[in-house]
Parts: structure tokens; C-alpha cells; sequence
């Protein structure tokens, strides 16, 4: 498959960095962290969102969604990137919209994906449970409780977390069972605290005392789990790496207007063999991590059994080009790259929780050399 948009996806791409562009660029993450709202995004921003189909990518034409796939997705975190808007885009339309939709029943599906669609509920997906993301470390146990289950446990790192209206949450319930459960965040035993990140962006900790799950609330059956989960971390971990990839952009177009702008004994400081070979050499890296993201955006989208391994190699390459990108466009700014006047700094910072969410270079450099039989 070419490596490359089609028309609507380019019209797509257009589209949304366009609204992006103007209604959330660097300036609004700038206005929610400085009057420390309580959100950590705006809601009418995210309802206007919506309204252009943004939040209904991946829901199904049934539900009232566009019934998209994951190369769109992509498009959109790939903009997400670029501006660093905070939107519950990943966690609510991404994560919690694919496991809906494959591990749902018809009456959660019929109650939850249009109201995704239409920015009326926040649904967070709960997964870790440590400082690093280890899905098959999976610890929180529901066991059986009369004809429900009783939770017990904690999570982590929980994107929007402590404002969501559900929360569906993986636990442990047999040896090697993984079961997926709807939890409300009002229901007795949960335990709630909000987690501000270093990029001013939202996660939670959560923690669960004995709470009552019913048997109506269980995603796709006790103990079947594991295969959907891993497809919907995959989708997640690919729409990271897009995310990097437009935070990776976006740092070398800023960083390039800063050397030709810079003037040093008469010359702008991009004049600089130098600096001129570091500039082409972070191109190039953003140039095969783009190729690398969409090849594992198509491959999710055409089989998500069998696209681990370029989903992988994708999130690892991404996370170290962007750790490049800010890298270099601290250092090229001079002492400056390092004031919260430029917006170099706040980039970095979104970068680092980005590495770190759904695994770092590390955690799938291990996962393509296992994959690859190391």
C-alpha cells in the first residue's frame, strides 16, 4: 500500500489542523494552564470538535459515527500534536470508542457511542497500574460476587480520569483472564484524585474498594479480554506515535523560522553549516518516522492481529525523534529555548508524557525484538 494520504484523508488533514489552527493553537494550552482550570480542557471547544466528526471517527456509521479507521485517527492526532490541544480525543474517541465498538453489547453500544459522538460523556480507559506501562502486569482483580463482580485495586496514568463519566477498566479475573468492566466513577468504593502532568494535561489515579459491578456491565464476557484489549492498545499506542510525529513537525517548523530569523556576526544563524546538518539530519528522522506511522495506521486498519510489530517499531521510533526534535530545538534557540516565552519548552514537556504513554522507546524495542524472536 502507497504511503500516502488519499483525497478525503487529505481533506481531512486540511480540515482539522485548519480548526486547530485557530480555535486551539499553543496560546489556548497556555490560557487552561495559567487559570488552572479544573478540567484541564474546554468543553465548549471539544462540543465544537465534535460537531465538525471529529469525535465520531471511529464509532460506527450505526452509532452515528463516520465508521472510520485508524489512518484518520492518526490524521487527528497527528494535529492534536501540532497545536498540543488538550482534548479527551484519545482516551474517549480513540480508546473507549474501539473497545465499545468490538467488545460491546448492543445495549452499550446503543447508550455510550452516541453520546461519544456527541461530547455528552468522557470515558477513560484504566489500564496501568505502576509508573510504566505493563499491560500483561495487569493486577486489580474482580471476582465473582453473587451475579456480579467485586473490584479491587488501583490504576494509573488514567487520561482524563477525573472528570470522566465512566470508566472501563481491565481486571484480573481468573489466573490469566483479562476482563473488561464499566465502572461509575459515583459508585461506592471509587476513589478518585486527579494527577496534573508535567504538560498540563489530565490523567488520574484511581483506586477501587470492593466496588459492586453487575453482570450487565461487563464488556465482551468474563476472562475474553486480552485479544481486544491488545487491538485497542495498539490503536492507542499508533494515534501516540501520530501525536509525536505532529509535535515533531512542528517543532523543526518552528525552529527552522527561528535560524532564519536569528542574527549572529551579521548572518541569520542558519547560515551555519552546523547548524544547517543538524537541521537536515532531524528532517530526515521526521521523514521516515511520517512513512513508519502511516505504514502502521494502514496496518491497523487492514489487520490489527498482525500489525503489532510495525505498531511497535512506529511508537519506539516515534519517541525518539521527538526527544530529538525538542532536544534540538532547545539547544537551537540558545538560553532562550529554555523561557517559558517561547513555546519550545511546553513541547518538550508534552513530548515526555507522550514517550511514556502506552510504553516508551524501551518497552516496544523489546516488543519488536521479541516479536522478531530475540
Amino acid at each position: 500500500m502507497a504511503l500516502v494520504l488519499n483525497e478525503e484523508q487529505g481533506m481531512l488533514r486540511d480540515s482539522v489542523n485548519a480548526f486547530l489552527s485557530e480555535r486551539a493553537p499553543v496560546a489556548h494550552l497556555r490560557k487552561l494552564r495559567d487559570s488552572r482550570d479544573a478540567v484541564g480542557f474546554d468543553r465548549p471547544l471539544w462540543r465544537q470538535f465534535a460537531e465538525q466528526g471529529y469525535s465520531a471517527i471511529l464509532v460506527p456509521e450505526a452509532h452515528g459515527g463516520l465508521g472510520l479507521g485508524a489512518v484518520e485517527a492518526g490524521i487527528i492526532g497527528e494535529a492534536l500534536g501540532r497545536t498540543l490541544a488538550p482534548t479527551p480525543f484519545l482516551s474517549t474517541a480513540v480508546l473507549a470508542a474501539r473497545t465499545l465498538a468490538r467488545a460491546g453489547s448492543q445495549a452499550q453500544q446503543a447508550q455510550l457511542l452516541p453520546a461519544i459522538v456527541a461530547a455528552d460523556l468522557v470515558i477513560a480507559v484504566a489500564i496501568d497500574e505502576a509508573s510504566k506501562h505493563r499491560p500483561a502486569a495487569i493486577a486489580a482483580k474482580a471476582a465473582r460476587d453473587g451475579n456480579g463482580l467485586r473490584l479491587d485495586g488501583t490504576k494509573t496514568f488514567v487520561l482524563d480520569g477525573h472528570v470522566a463519566d465512566r470508566f472501563i477498566v481491565a481486571a484480573r479475573t481468573a489466573e490469566r483472564g483479562l476482563t473488561l468492566l464499566l465502572v461509575d466513577p459515583r459508585a461506592a468504593g471509587v476513589h478518585v484524585e486527579r494527577t496534573l502532568m508535567v504538560d498540563t494535561h489530565n490523567a488520574a489515579r484511581l483506586r477501587f474498594d470492593g466496588v459492586r459491578i453487575e453482570a450487565d456491565a461487563v464488556l465482551g464476557g468474563a476472562d475474553a479480554a486480552t485479544a481486544v484489549l491488545d487491538e485497542v492498545l495498539d490503536l492507542g499506542r499508533v494515534v501516540v506515535a501520530a501525536q509525536l510525529l505532529g509535535l515533531a513537525d512542528a517543532v523543526f517548523e518552528r525552529t527552522l523560522a527561528y535560524l532564519k530569523e536569528r542574527r549572529q556576526f551579521d548572518r541569520a544563524i542558519g547560515e551555519f553549516q552546523a547548524l544547517q546538518h543538524r537541521a537536515a539530519e532531524l528532517y530526515i528522522d521526521i521523514e521516515l518516522t511520517r512513512a513508519l506511522v502511516l505504514g502502521a495506521l494502514q496496518a491497523m486498519d487492514k489487520d490489527p492481529a498482525k500489525a503489532g510489530l510495525i505498531v511497535a517499531q512506529a511508537k519506539a521510533h516515534a519517541c525518539t525523534t521527538a526527544n530529538r526534535a525538542v532536544q534540538e530545538g532547545v539547544q537551537m534557540h540558545g538560553g532562550m529555548g529554555m523561557t517559558d516565552e517561547f513555546d519550545i519548552g511546553l513541547y518538550m514537556k508534552r513530548a515526555r508524557t507522550l514517550q511514556e504513554l502506552l510504553g516508551d522507546a524501551g518497552f516496544h524495542a523489546d516488543r519488536v525484538a521479541a516479536m522478531s524472536g530475540y
